[in-house]
């Protein structure tokens, strides 16, 4: 009986996808994994910072860690608004974001310390960083974003692949999360939506307020009841 090699994707993959990915699916499918092993890596080097952290500051500044791989539809939707063909070889150079990390973190101090640490770590490479704390974007978007090369070691040879980490506290990812599902709405009529931007921009104000109010209080805490030595 002849091999059946014909492969199936996921029904919401349109005609234009298929034709990209349906020859080159194992490799596709190769790349992914090399990418699913650089967030292993990446989140692990968190967790032990976390537990590093905890020993000398009786809490851990890490409150959660989550990962992504961007699905094939956004892939061949970005590699088409840079004007760059869908292929295995292009989406490894050309895209920084397939693997993505994300840290939340109990203080904003706790998001530069632990970004600090994991680029002094002598096997990652940070290719950029874009500090959108100190910088916010117009819509009122904060969080840290690093771009690292981590190594990855298969069987036969190590592999270095790029990652994007996003460190940002618990209330930067509560804002972030509401304003991605708020403003993705469809048939918002448009002084509706500036209306509901504006109000977006004050309450990542009151969120950023917060952050620095909660950090001032725990400073105050630490520094009345310093630790015993």
């Amino acid at each position: 009986m002849q091999e059946n090699k014909e492969v199936t994707f996921a029904p919401w993959l349109n005609m234009e996808m298929i034709e990209e990915f349906k020859d080159h699916a194992k490799d596709y499918a190769r790349l992914m994994s090399y990418y699913t092993a650089a967030m292993m890596e990446i989140e692990t080097k968190f967790k032990v910072l976390n537990i590093e952290l905890n020993r000398g500051y009786d809490r851990n500044p890490i409150e959660n860690i989550k990962t992504r791989l961007k699905s094939p539809r956004s892939i061949v939707e970005k590699m088409q608004r840079i004007g760059k063909p869908a292929t295995v070889e292009s989406i490894e150079k050309e895209l920084s974001d397939v693997a993505g990390v994300r840290v939340i973190c109990s203080f904003v101090d706790d998001i530069y310390k632990l970004a600090d640490m994991l680029a002094l770590q002598d096997d990652i490479c940070v290719l950029r960083v874009k500090d959108y704390i100190k910088n916010p974007k117009p819509s009122g978007y904060r969080s840290l974003h690093m771009i690292v090369e981590v190594p990855i070691f298969l069987s036969k040879e190590k592999r270095y692949m790029r990652v994007e980490v996003q460190l940002r506290t618990i209330a930067m990812d509560f804002w972030a999360s509401l304003e991605h599902k708020l403003r993705y709405k469809k048939d918002i009529p448009q002084d509706q939506a500036e209306q509901i931007a504006e109000q977006l921009q004050s309450c990542a104000q009151t969120v950023s307020e917060t952050d620095q109010k909660m950090l001032s209080i725990r400073r105050q805490i630490e520094g009345h009841y310093p630790k015993a030595h």
